[in-house]
């Protein structure tokens, strides 16, 4: 018994109390049969058999007073009584009949009544129905008639009392069967109390007890002492979870002495990662001081350059050889360019660096300042800017203007000649973000080169077909990065360029689904959109 396992307790113990709980079961099911047995006897057979019983005698008493009355009066009238109660005898009789066919006895005292009521009506009541007149009639009522009756009304009451005995039989049987049941449901009782106390004493001796004294142990090793060796007692299940246990200890103790000789290392690799840290520090302060000289000290030089050059071109224009006038214009426009690389390099470096923090921004009001700085190019391209109903966002009101700013010039930038630009921004909700997109119908973007225009300095075409550094969309991918975004080219356009970006929306805008609102639609109605055209 100290060999088995604790599910095999467990297993057997069930498996007693189950077979002893299936045949209290099985006992109570036959005793609950025949209760139901007795109490459909009671219901269904001794209640309606005395009722009819006490019917049949009212009928039979019913015939003798109606052939009385008529023997007296000689009116026919007064036999209404006996048709009755003939009529009433013979429902009464064959609605008891197949009641009485398990109880022979009392069925046979039936047929005695019926035997001994239909010599009545032969020997009296036919007679007085067949005399000629009133006074033979009269005749047949007479003390023979009176003890025929009398027997009657004996066989009847004989009839009852054995009704009345079938009756307390049934109730009998009914009330033992009703305490043999109460008897099983304390037997059954009786078995699952005692189950229990057997299983809580068997589960604390096989389980509370080993279980409190390896939690004792593994608590002695939780305290430090790592060199404790911990051992089990009780069902197998908890000796093999005191070696694991156990086995857990010792490999603890080898990791503590791996963990000892890698701290050492840690260390070490700490102060690597501090003194990586100050020389970080340095960079950063390098690089800023890079970017304050190449925004004051280099371009110093440059407008210098540029600014001569200007002068000869301005003042030695015609004077010298074709070829002079074109190394002026080579110079003047290289010096130009190269400070709008140093700006746009110095822009493209202070997003993220130089944060002024994140504020509410209406991108509708963004979007006016857009179309006031892009005027003079639209006027220029005879071109239409188009702007909905745009959210309010959290970010850097500057940030967010350049970069709508950009995407707005390239789209005037690359047009289709002989097309005047159209730009369209609009904004639909997509879950947890403000999905706002930019279109035109420009020269658009072939799908293989969808990633490559956000990388820096790359240009799709030559600087003399679209001017600029290439630097723009470059700007615009970090700010909207910058802003917790994305920004990509939708290549499923049939015609010109949209670029899509995304930004978080605000915590209290409520949740507005996939479906883009109805301001998101396309519009020229001025209650709807803003439209700004040359």
């Amino acid at each position: 018994m100290k060999t088995w396992t604790l599910r095999r307790r467990l297993v057997a113990l069930t498996a007693v109390v189950g077979v002893l709980l299936v045949l209290i079961a099985v006992v109570a099911a036959g005793v609950a049969a025949q209760n139901r047995n007795h109490l459909d006897t009671l219901l269904d057979k001794t209640g309606p058999l005395r009722t009819s019983t006490a019917g049949l005698q009212t009928a039979l008493v019913n015939q003798e007073t109606g052939i009385r009355g008529y023997a007296v009066s000689g009116n026919r009238s007064d036999l209404e009584p006996y048709t009755r109660g003939l009529a009433s005898e013979r429902e009464l009789v064959e609605f008891m009949r197949p009641l009485l066919r398990d109880d022979p006895e009392i069925a046979g005292q039936l047929q005695r009544v019926e035997e001994q009521a239909a010599a009545w009506r032969s020997s009296v009541a036919q007679p007085v129905l067949s005399a000629p007149d009133i006074t033979t009639a009269r005749g047949y009522i007479d003390d023979e008639a009176r003890v025929r009756f009398d027997e009657l009304r004996t066989s009847l009451d004989e009839l009852q009392r054995q009704m009345l005995v079938l009756r307390d039989n049934a109730a009998d049987k009914a009330r033992d069967t009703g305490n043999t049941l109460v008897f099983l449901l304390v037997v059954a009782a009786a078995v699952i109390v005692v189950a229990g106390v057997a299983l809580l004493l068997s589960l604390n001796r096989a389980v509370i007890g080993p279980v409190t004294d390896l939690a004792d142990q593994v608590r002695d090793v939780r305290a430090g002492d790592y060199q404790r060796k911990i051992t089990g007692v009780g069902p197998p299940e908890l000796s093999r979870l005191a070696a694991d246990i156990d086995a857990m200890r010792q490999q603890i103790a080898a990791d503590l002495a791996e963990v000892g000789a890698a701290r050492e290392r840690v260390e070490w690799v700490n102060n690597q990662l501090q003194r990586q840290a100050e020389e970080l520090i340095r960079s950063n302060r390098d690089l800023e001081q890079f970017a304050y000289v190449a925004s004051h000290d280099l371009q110093e030089p440059l407008r210098k350059v540029a600014s001569f050059c200007q002068l000869l071109q301005r003042r030695y224009a015609g004077q010298l050889d074709e070829r002079a006038d074109q190394y002026i214009a080579f110079a003047v426009d290289g010096a130009q360019r190269m400070q709008r690389l140093i700006n746009d390099l110095l822009a493209f470096s202070r997003i993220g660096r130089v944060n002024t923090g994140f504020v509410e921004v209406d991108l509708d009001r963004v979007m006016a300042e857009v179309s006031s700085q892009t005027e003079s190019a639209r006027e220029y391209a005879e071109g239409e800017l188009v702007f909905h109903d745009l959210p309010t966002v959290l970010g850097e009101e500057a940030l967010l203007t350049n970069l709508l700013t950009n995407l707005v010039s390239n789209s005037i930038k690359f047009r289709r000649p002989g097309v005047p630009p159209r730009v369209e921004v609009s904004a639909r909700r997509v879950g947890d973000e403000w999905e706002i997109s930019c279109a035109d119908n420009g020269i658009g973007v072939e799908p293989e080169f969808a990633d490559k225009i956000f990388v820096i300095f790359q240009r799709l075409h030559s600087k003399d077909a679209y001017p600029g550094t290439g630097i723009g969309l470059a700007i615009a991918k970090k700010i909207v990065e910058y802003h917790g975004g994305r920004i990509w080219v939708d290549v499923d356009t049939a015609e010109g360029t949209v670029i899509r970006f995304t930004l978080p929306v605000l915590a209290e805008d409520p949740p507005g689904g996939d479906q883009p609102p109805a301001q998101a639609e396309p519009t020229h109605d001025t209650t709807e959109a803003k439209e700004v055209a040359a």
